[in-house]
């Protein structure tokens, strides 16, 4: 099921699952956006719609176009061709009005460490000219949701990187966006933190009735999703709800380790009629059932086996399906591309 060119497919969301586009207003609306840099295409033709309310997943390996495609939302970087609109504001056109109605969590901190909480939130609060009148319970307010209301008196610099996250966060939202932009929210995070910052950002934004857009490479992360678009080489190639993308690869993953993996992969084209893969340092094919078929295998592939592992389809299954490489393997390609870069090598050297 790969999916290439510029194909994209629109898995619409089943009964009791959370609403499409269609059954909210428009948050954020990209028709055929295009973005160069130099010889690079980092964006190549993509389009969504992202409802009032949701949380929209980008999912995708570093280099894929996620954080390049942020910053035209924000209005950071110009589109080289097509049109995006955030909370019905152009984002070229309207830019000024779009970044009023906008938080954004970078990847990397930009948090002042010489100054408290409070007097990061306090200097946010003047880049937006909030009224002075507000400002003070308004901090209260999104330190008391994020847990730091006790440390507002304390230097960033002492707090944990699961403090600062969340510190940001609570900037992100201190001028009441309408949208909330996360760009790898918890990058470098330990998977316990990591949970612990969802928590708190499921919370908000139901608190905050606001939407949310998120780029991710973390597969476990894109289940907080309502909605995912997965993009692959500055192109969409599908998007839907995480239970209708799992349900439209539709057969179990089942991973051998073999005394010959070549050899594996050949039986189970000529015996089966399967081709399989190596992912993981395993060989990887999907069949429907895959517990009764692991039986067969035994019996019939004239290959020792040394362990098998049979798994319902994953996100990361779903990225395999559409893009035929995990995740892993093109985080692993795009990184090499991006050496090849010349100014790129140039900036590693320093």
């Amino acid at each position: 099921m790969n999916v290439g060119g510029s194909s994209q497919l629109e898995l619409t969301h089943s009964a009791g699952e959370s609403p499409g586009p269609s059954d909210h207003p428009t948050a954020i609306e990209v028709d055929q956006i295009h973005k160069s840099f130099q010889e690079v295409k980092a964006v190549r033709g993509i389009s969504f719609r992202v409802a009032a309310g949701e949380t929209f997943g980008f999912l995708g390996p570093n280099g894929a176009g996620k954080s390049t495609t942020i910053s035209i939302l924000c209005t950071l970087v110009r589109p080289t061709s097509g049109r995006a609109a955030v909370a019905g504001f152009d984002v070229v056109k309207q830019a000024r009005e779009v970044r009023h109605r906008i938080g954004l969590v970078f990847q990397d901190t930009t948090l002042d460490d010489y100054l408290t909480a409070e007097e990061n939130l306090r200097f946010h609060a003047e880049l937006y000219g909030m009224s002075s009148a507000v400002v003070g319970s308004r901090i209260r307010q999104v330190l008391g949701m994020v847990e730091l209301w006790e440390r507002r008196a304390s230097i960033v610099r002492t707090f944990s990187g699961g403090m600062k996250r969340r510190l940001e966060i609570a900037r992100g939202l201190l001028h009441s966006p309408r949208v909330l932009f996360l760009d790898e929210p918890t990058l470098g995070l330990d998977p316990q933190t990591r949970n612990h910052v969802w928590s708190y950002i499921n919370e908000l934004r139901q608190r905050e009735e606001i939407t949310i857009f998120m780029t991710t490479h973390y597969m476990d992360e894109a289940e907080y999703c309502d909605r995912i678009a997965i993009i692959d080489q500055g192109q969409i190639v599908a998007i839907g709800t995480p239970a209708a993308l799992k349900a439209s690869v539709g057969q179990d993953r089942v991973q051998l380790r073999t005394d010959d993996d070549g050899a594996a992969i050949a039986g189970l084209r000529e015996r089966f009629g399967l081709e399989a893969k190596m992912s993981e340092d395993a060989v990887t094919i999907y069949v429907p059932g895959g517990a009764e078929f692991v039986p067969r295998l035994f019996a019939e592939l004239d290959v020792p086996i040394r362990s098998v592992n049979v798994a319902r389809p994953t996100l990361d299954d779903v990225f395999m399906a559409y893009t035929g490489r995990t995740i892993r393997d093109a985080e692993a390609s795009a990184g090499d591309q991006l050496r090849a870069i010349p100014f790129m090598r140039a900036r590693r050297s320093r």
